[in-house]
């Protein structure tokens, strides 16, 4: 058994419930049925969604640098998922605790 099945999967939420012109949270880059089935969910459900939430940041971290890269040649190359050009925090990282 893996650490992970030992404990329950909480909704990846950041509390930002905003949705990109693409349909995904701007928060937690689920889908529209992924934040709405959450709770109806398995655990290996929920641990794809988280999966694939993961890629999708991931995709988006490239297509931002790949753009900042090519700044000089392309002007206005758009990001994954309908993400605007505003700055992206990182979704996966521990919150820091003062």
């Amino acid at each position: 058994m893996e650490q992970i099945e030992l404990f329950s999967i909480e909704s990846p939420c950041r509390g930002v419930c905003e949705n990109s012109h693409k349909g995904y949270c701007k928060g937690c880059l689920r889908s529209r049925e992924e934040r709405f089935h959450w709770h109806e969910m398995s655990e290996v459900q929920k641990r794809h969604v988280i999966q694939l939430c993961r890629s999708r940041w991931q995709r988006i971290l490239k297509a931002r640098q790949d753009r900042l890269s090519e700044q000089e040649h392309v002007v206005d190359k758009e990001l994954p998922y309908g993400m605007q050009k505003e700055d992206l925090p990182d979704l996966f990282s521990t919150p820091a605790t003062n």
